[in-house]
């Protein structure tokens, strides 16, 4: 389910309303991935949160309002996350990219169902465009950031960023349907083509772990 992780938290109404922004925000975010945003109606909302609308405007304006804290909240978490794995303290740049994976294959780290969504929000919506056009520029030069951290020229380390973004964006659009032993055993290799440093056997071994953890929790 998509998470919020709104910058205020609100206590929720006396008297019959149970609800919080962040239960509305939740809702409008499960509506976006699984039926666009033109079915993120607050009439639709609140019938599955099961009170009236009009507890909607105890935190919103209107719909617009709505939809652009729903924006910022995809920004501050996905984006947000993303940024704070890049710069991460590692060891090395094998290490480092480990945990830009970590993100990525973390149900609580990187939401890929909800970045989509917003992807394709941006198709029919210009300033939600320019949105994803600044999230995008700030996720490269985080990650191009991480590689020069390591002693990777500039231009060398802004083409291994966009390799290394542009390949896990693509993965995600392009829904393939690999079992986690399929991902794993491409590990090391991807860890090369991306640095050109051999990983450690050790570090394949560490992250592996760190994944079958996740996948079975």
């Amino acid at each position: 389910m998509p998470r919020t992780s709104p910058s205020a938290t609100v206590e929720p109404l006396a008297g019959n309303v149970k609800v919080t922004r962040e239960d509305w925000l939740r809702v409008a975010m499960d509506l976006l991935v699984s039926d666009g945003v033109s079915e993120v109606k607050v009439l639709t909302i609140g019938e599955r949160l099961g009170v009236s609308r009009s507890s909607f405007y105890w935190y919103f304006k209107s719909r617009k309002d709505l939809l652009n804290q729903l924006l910022a909240e995809w920004e501050r978490g996905n984006t947000g996350i993303l940024l704070a794995h890049a710069a991460m303290p590692s060891a090395d740049i094998i290490d480092a990219v480990n945990n830009f994976f970590r993100c990525i294959v973390d149900p609580d780290g990187f939401n890929h169902q909800l970045d989509f969504a917003v992807r394709e929000w941006a198709r029919r919506d210009g300033a939600v465009r320019r949105v994803i056009d600044r999230s995008d520029t700030a996720r490269t030069e985080a990650i191009a950031a991480m590689f020069r951290r390591h002693g990777y020229p500039p231009e060398e380390a802004d083409i291994r960023a966009r390799v290394l973004y542009y390949q896990q964006i693509g993965y995600y659009a392009l829904e393939l349907n690999e079992t986690l032993e399929e991902r794993l055993s491409r590990v090391p290799g991807y860890l090369h083509a991306f640095t050109g440093v051999r990983p450690r056997p050790e570090q394949v071994a560490e992250f592996e772990a760190h994944a079958r953890g996740v996948a079975a929790r």
